[in-house]
C-alpha cells in the first residue's frame, strides 16, 4: 500500500491556536498523509494560519469556505476536494485534539479489511472518553445507542467523528444527497455506506476533550440528530435513500 494516498480533512473555525499543533502531528503519523484544512471565514485568522503553514509544504492544503456552514459542508467540500485530487483514503478529524492523531496508523491498518473505519468511544463495553462533562457523555452515547436502534446500524459510535473511508464509498453512498449536519451528518454517511454493502469496523481510541478554544457542540446540533435518525429510516423503507 506504498502508494496509497491519504488525505485527512480538518474542519476549522476558530482553531487559530490548534491548528499549528495539530497539523504537524497528523503529518508526522505517515509518509503517506496528506492534509487539507477547511476552513469557514474563521475570524480568529485560522484560515491565513492554515495558508502560511501551507506555503512551501506539498502536504497541507488549504479550502475556504465564504462562512460558517456546518460541519456537513464542510466535509463534504472536503470530499470532493479530495476526490478530485484523486486521494485513495479520506479521513475526517478535528482540529481540537479530542482525536488523537497517534491512532492513525492504526485506522489506515483497518481499512485493508474494511471500507470504513471508525474511531470508536465505545466499542467493547468500554467508553474511553476523558474530559467530557457528564451531561455531554450521555448525550453522546446513548445518541449513538439510539441510533444503532432505530437504524438497525451494527455501529456503538454512530455519532463519532474521526472516520476514515476508502474511495469506494464515497462514490456510491451519494453524497450528493447528503442533508444533515453534526451528530446527525456522521450517522446518516454511515448509514448510506451500511445499507450501500459497505463493511463498517470500529477500532478503540481515546477521546479527550479540548483543552484549547471553544466546543462547536449546541442545542440544535442535537435535535437535529433526533429527528434525522427517524427521516434516514423512512427514507429506507420506501427506498428513497
Amino acid at each position: 500500500m506504498s502508494d496509497v494516498r491519504i488525505l485527512v480533512i480538518i474542519p476549522t473555525y476558530d482553531e487559530a491556536e490548534n491548528l499549528p499543533r495539530i497539523v504537524p502531528r497528523v503529518l508526522e503519523q505517515d509518509p503517506r498523509i496528506e492534509v487539507l484544512v477547511v476552513d469557514d471565514a474563521s475570524p480568529d485568522g485560522t484560515g491565513r494560519i492554515a495558508e502560511q503553514m501551507a506555503a512551501g509544504a506539498p502536504r497541507i492544503h488549504v479550502l475556504h469556505r465564504s462562512g460558517k456552514g456546518g460541519l456537513g459542508g464542510a466535509y463534504l467540500a472536503g470530499f470532493a476536494y479530495g476526490l478530485d485530487a484523486g486521494f485513495d483514503i479520506l479521513f475526517e478529524m478535528d482540529a481540537d485534539f479530542s482525536h488523537p492523531p497517534d491512532a492513525l496508523p492504526g485506522l489506515i491498518e483497518k481499512l485493508a479489511e474494511a471500507d470504513v473505519v471508525i474511531g470508536s468511544r465505545y466499542v467493547d463495553g468500554r467508553v474511553t472518553v476523558v474530559n467530557w462533562p457528564m451531561s455531554r457523555l450521555l448525550i453522546s452515547y446513548f445518541g449513538s445507542r439510539y441510533a444503532r436502534i432505530i437504524t438497525g446500524m451494527p455501529v456503538r459510535d454512530g455519532t463519532g467523528g474521526f472516520n476514515g473511508w476508502t474511495r469506494t464509498v464515497l462514490e456510491k453512498v451519494g453524497l450528493d444527497r447528503v442533508q444533515s449536519n453534526g451528530y446527525a451528518f456522521q450517522i446518516e454517511l454511515k448509514f448510506r455506506a451500511f445499507r450501500a454493502g459497505f463493511r463498517l469496523v470500529e477500532s478503540p481510541i481515546l477521546f479527550t476533550e479540548r483543552d484549547t478554544g471553544e466546543s462547536k457542540m449546541s442545542k440544535k446540533i442535537v435535535r437535529e440528530a433526533v429527528w434525522r435518525v427517524w427521516w434516514l429510516r423512512i427514507q429506507d423503507i420506501f427506498g428513497l435513500l
